[in-house]
C-alpha cells in the first residue's frame, strides 16, 4: 500500500490519460468493472470522470481509495452474465496465471466492450525490460503466479479466438518509452 502512495500522484496523472484515451467509448453513468484494480486510482479516477459506478476486483485488497470491491480467485468472476457496462483490464493480464479464463469472465460479464491496457514486450530490449518488471514485480509483491507477457500478434489471435472484435487500438506509451503500452478496445459481439 505504501508504494502505491508514494506514486499516486503519478499514477492518478497516467489514470486521467487513460479516461481521455477511452472518453470516446464510455457513456457517463455507465456500469464498470474494473479486474486486476489494485490500488483502485484507475477505477477512482475513472468512477469520477465519468460521473458512473465502478466495481474493483482483485485476488488481493490492495485499495487505496474505498470503491466497491470484491475478491476473486484469477479465474472466475462472481457476477452474472452482462452485468457491466464495460470492463476494464489495466496492465493486469501479464500477472494473470490465466489470462485467457479471465478474459473469458470478462467477455460473459461485459455488455459492450473490454477494454484493455498492456505492455508489449516486441523487441530485445522491451522483452528483456518485461522479464526485469515480472521478476521485480513477483519478489516486491510475493507473487507466487509467473508474471508473462504477450506480443500484439499473439494477443490479436487471443481476442480473435474467443471472438472478441478488436473496434480501437492505440499505441499509449511516449516515443521513448523502450515498452510500447497499448489499448484495445474490444467489441463483445453479440452484444
Amino acid at each position: 500500500m505504501k508504494f502505491y502512495r508514494i506514486f499516486q500522484k503519478l499514477y492518478q496523472k497516467s489514470a486521467h490519460k487513460m479516461c481521455l484515451e477511452c472518453e470516446e467509448f464510455i457513456k457517463n453513468k455507465s456500469k464498470i468493472l474494473d479486474i486486476g484494480c489494485g490500488s483502485a486510482i484507475v477505477a477512482n479516477t475513472f468512477q469520477s470522470f465519468f460521473d458512473t459506478e465502478v466495481i474493483g476486483v482483485d485476488v488481493i485488497d490492495r485499495r487505496i481509495f474505498p470503491i466497491a470491491f470484491s475478491l476473486i480467485d484469477g479465474k472466475r468472476i462472481n457476477f452474472p452474465d452482462n452485468s457491466f457496462d464495460n470492463v476494464l483490464i489495466a496492465y493486469t493480464l501479464h500477472h494473470s496465471q490465466d489470462p485467457i479464463a479471465l478474459l473469458k469472465e470478462a467477455k460473459r460479464i461485459a455488455k459492450h466492450r473490454i477494454f484493455i491496457y498492456e505492455d508489449l514486450p516486441e523487441d530485445f530490449l522491451s522483452k528483456f525490460i518485461c522479464y526485469f518488471h515480472s521478476f521485480s514485480f513477483d519478489k516486491f509483491f510475493g507473487n507466487k503466479d509467473k508474471t508473462t507477457f504477450k506480443t500484439e500478434d499473439e494477443w490479436l489471435e487471443v481476442f480473435k479466438s474467443l471472438d472478441l472484435k478488436l473496434v480501437h487500438d492505440k499505441y499509449v506509451s511516449l516515443n521513448f518509452e523502450p515498452v510500447k503500452k497499448k489499448l484495445f478496445v474490444l467489441e463483445v459481439l453479440g452484444a
